[in-house]
């Protein structure tokens, strides 16, 4: 006969504290530490930073500077001729016209940042250090161009400012960016005026409509208004504009987050910009595009006797010229998020 021997593993244990030697994840005391085998786990595929579109380039007359032609250029235009409304007399020539013309200069500026990442930083890390960097640099360089660029057509001399509306539907004018408050919000009114504006100062259009660049805040309040298309909805979508989510009163309009604020006592104050064709332009040197620069461990000779650094950096030339101020209007209003949103 055989015997089958059970054993009660329970008289092993501390009556008074059954779960005495349960080892568990939590144990870190002299002499029983699991604590190095309970690792972080680390998600190889990095976060990527969020991105900026970029939207004033696409809208500026491109000027092409070639290699060796000085660091300024200089746009010209005629002055108009006003219309010729006295009649001729018979044998008698008249007086005629003069000629004048215009210049327009702009310098050239050059834009860049770098950083250095040490030998073992590049050697031991499990993220590809060098190649993230690039990218993130490669971002940089692109944001910066296009501040540059937004910030000289936000100097325009056209402004209007978004009345306060109340509550029951009475407009307050408002004069000067510190008074613009919450309720001074984009309105279909407005866009109207500033439409009727740009086509008395015979702006010409981008095919067939004028352009506004405006903040996703500015956008929300006016998404919901009479009138307003969705992109979605033109009869030929495929021919958008980048960033392009809408039209009204004839203005497309192009969201982009990177639009200038300011900020005053009452809250964020948004720029709405305006225009027609070739209102501002952007130089593009062809010797001095974007460039992503890369030198790594063992190029940099005797500044780096022991090979123990790599650079990333980038540099870029450019330069922006408003050259017709009555192609473009500045509209300053506040915004549901007048109270979050921060001046750039």
């Amino acid at each position: 006969m055989k015997f089958r021997h059970l054993i009660n593993l329970q008289l092993f244990a501390d009556e008074n504290n059954p779960t005495l030697n349960t080892q568990t994840t939590a144990l870190s005391g002299l002499g029983n530490d699991l604590s190095p085998t309970m690792k972080t786990f680390y998600e190889k595929n990095l976060l990527e930073n969020a991105r900026n579109e970029h939207y004033f380039a696409q809208f500026g007359q491109k000027v092409p500077l070639p290699k060796n032609s000085g660091h300024k250029v200089e746009w010209r235009k005629f002055d108009t001729f006003k219309k010729a409304l006295t009649p001729l007399t018979e044998g008698v020539t008249p007086e005629g016209n003069k000629v004048n013309m215009t210049k327009i200069e702009c310098a050239l500026s050059q834009y860049g940042d770098y950083t250095t990442v040490s030998d073992l930083l590049e050697l031991r890390a499990i993220d590809p250090i060098i190649g993230k960097v690039t990218e993130e640099h490669g971002a940089q360089a692109g944001d910066t161009i296009d501040t540059v660029i937004r910030n000289v057509v936000v100097a325009g001399t056209n402004v209007f400012y978004a009345p306060s509306i109340a509550a029951g539907g009475a407009e307050t004018p408002v004069t000067i960016r510190n008074d613009v408050t919450n309720l001074c919000k984009i309105t279909p009114k407005l866009i109207d005026q500033i439409f009727t504006f740009l086509k008395k100062m015979k702006a010409p259009t981008i095919d067939g409509k004028y352009v506004a660049i405006i903040h996703p805040s500015v956008a929300y309040d006016l998404r919901e208004s009479d009138g307003w298309m969705e992109v979605h909805k033109y009869a030929q979508p495929e021919q958008i504009f980048n960033g392009e989510i809408g039209m009204l009163h004839n203005v497309r309009f192009i969201e982009n987050t990177e639009t200038k604020i300011w900020t005053n006592s009452h809250g964020a104050v948004y720029a709405t910009m305006f225009f027609g064709k070739n209102a501002y332009g952007i130089v593009e040197p062809s010797a001095e595009t974007m460039e992503v620069i890369v030198k790594p461990r063992g190029s940099a000779g005797t500044s780096d006797p022991l090979n123990q650094r790599s650079t990333i950096g980038w540099k870029a030339t450019t330069a922006a010229k408003i050259l017709y101020e009555e192609r473009m209007v500045r509209l300053e209003s506040g915004s549901f998020f007048s109270d979050v949103d921060k001046a750039n």
